[in-house]
């Protein structure tokens, strides 16, 4: 449990980097997303739209990391929460990307006992 530990806290920072990263260019991703919206009848609620999509975008992202890490804390240290932890971690895991993906579907099929997936 201990590797994939450490696996949950580097994905933890991963994603911590990337919601700092979608804060850090937002300016530049409203500027691309306000190209796009130049025919479009009514940009303004479009624009709105997009606001609150990458507000929700950067608070998943530090949810995610934050939850990620400690998990990954409590499967290094084998505490009492680490597979509660590691099953939320998983699933939030699945939903972004390849590498979630992979990290997600692994630490189901550790974390979830034989007998649940037998029934």
């Amino acid at each position: 449990m201990r590797n994939l530990g450490i696996l949950w806290v580097l994905y933890g920072l991963l994603r911590l980097a990337g919601a700092l990263g979608v804060f850090l260019y937002s300016a530049t991703l409203t500027l691309m997303w306000g190209a796009l919206l130049t025919r479009v009848p009514n940009p303004f609620t479009l624009m709105d739209l997009f606001h609150g999509f990458l507000i929700f975008a950067i608070l998943l992202g530090i949810v995610a990391g934050v939850v990620s890490i400690i998990a990954g804390l409590g499967l290094m240290s084998s505490g009492a929460s680490a597979r509660s932890l590691g099953l939320v971690a998983a699933f939030f895991a699945l939903i972004n990307g390849p590498l979630g993906i992979a990290l997600g579907a692994y630490t189901l099929v550790v974390l979830v006992p034989a007998s649940a997936r037998n029934s």
